[in-house]
């Protein structure tokens, strides 16, 4: 770990939750921190004095304030994170491109870069990222450490075990980054990162209950309950491959025959079109031949959207959750047939129930990236806390 990350190491139950605080919602007075955390004065005189002699805090002047010089009495100081102070790394790996971001300490993105894949054998992997981390770094100095994001089963935030997309089983990844850049490294499941980044950062921010929903190359599902991330043993293993929506819908390579997987990835959708007519298009000429009226194209867009407006009612009516955020590459269905969607949602849910906050983000890799990123951020800055 270098000296950088090892300064604010290791920070007590007490001082993370002062941190963590002043991060996600700062910058925070002395008299709201304390109120927020249930704090006396001088806990908190304690407990935030090394958090700033360590650079991870820093006293501001509280907005629209008389200048100090002209003031009488004790100054008011809020506290905040010096998001500047440091910088974070990155990786987003798809099956054919690396996605990679600098982010400041609060998760801004100051730098973006990708390149192709051109192997999915480990050492040459570490190899790709260890080289886009030093362009990174020449750019953006002091880096604090990396995320990389995979899809797939990821074990103790360091080994790969499964990864279906990069056909990858027990990969030591961290340990394979971190001996090429020197730099501490935190693997995670790409869903579950990008949803720790929504938490903190997005559309989750001070949220009891939340959820998010990816559809692209597959489908991702987060529940948030408590403001923190529920983790499931089965949540890197493919969800919605068994969540029938439609018995007798498609039966595609993917997924069980009419199951969220094979109504509404882009490979599914795909498919469907290739089989019905012989030719390979992309998903986003479907979408634009469905908004011309092309009839297998509105068909099968059609189908997608019911099925999307069913699995949005599923979540809500038994999640409950305050909102629910669609997300990924997918997420263009909306933009054709939204309103089908929305029909669909209504017809699934009780007359007098409350109207589902749904929130729909067009997202590119860059934002999985910046989702690993925020758990580098979490894990080495903050400490090992539960995530």
């Amino acid at each position: 770990m270098t000296a950088a990350a090892a300064s604010w190491l290791p920070l007590s139950r007490q001082e993370r939750s002062v941190a963590i605080e002043v991060l996600v919602h700062g910058p925070l007075s002395r008299t709201d921190l304390a109120r927020r955390l249930l704090l006396s004065p001088g806990s908190l005189t304690r407990l935030t004095k090394p958090l700033i002699e360590s650079g991870l805090l820093v006293e501001v002047p509280e907005a629209g304030t008389t200048p100090p010089e002209t003031r009488q009495g004790r100054p008011s100081q809020p506290l905040d994170v010096v998001a500047d102070s440091r910088s974070f790394i990155g990786f987003k790996i798809t099956q054919d491109r690396v996605y990679a971001v600098v982010t400041t300490l609060r998760s801004d993105i100051v730098a973006r870069r990708e390149r192709p894949l051109a192997t999915h054998d480990p050492a040459r992997v570490a190899d790709l990222l260890a080289e886009m981390a030093a362009e990174l770094a020449g750019a953006h100095p002091r880096p604090a450490g990396i995320g990389i994001g995979v899809g797939g089963l990821v074990e103790g935030r360091a080994v790969v075990g499964e990864s279906p997309f990069l056909l990858w089983r027990d990969v030591p990844l961290a340990e394979l980054v971190e001996e090429r850049t020197g730099l501490p490294v935190v693997v995670e499941n790409d869903v579950a990162a990008f949803v720790e980044a929504e938490t903190w950062f997005g559309a989750g921010r001070g949220l009891d209950r939340f959820v998010v929903l990816t559809i692209g190359a597959g489908l991702g599902y987060g529940l948030v309950l408590g403001g923190r991330r529920v983790p499931c043993a089965e949540e890197d293993r493919g969800f919605g491959r068994h969540w029938i929506l439609q018995p007798d819908g498609p039966l595609t390579p993917d997924g069980e025959r009419g199951s969220a997987v094979s109504l509404l990835t882009i490979p599914s959708i795909r498919y469907q079109i290739r089989a019905a007519t012989g030719h390979d298009v992309s998903y986003e000429e479907i979408l634009a031949h469905a908004a011309d009226g092309e009839p297998m194209s509105s068909r099968v867009v059609e189908e997608a959207a019911r099925a999307l407006g069913t699995l949005i009612a599923h979540i809500a009516n038994f999640a409950m959750p305050q909102k629910i955020l669609l997300a990924g590459e997918g997420v263009g269905l909306m933009d054709v047939a939204g309103g089908t969607v929305a029909d669909t949602l209504r017809s699934h849910r009780h007359p007098m129930a409350a109207p589902v906050d749904l929130e729909t983000k067009v997202s590119d890799f860059h934002d999985w990236a910046r989702g690993a990123a925020v758990l580098a951020i979490r894990v080495l800055v903050l400490g090992n806390a539960e995530v």
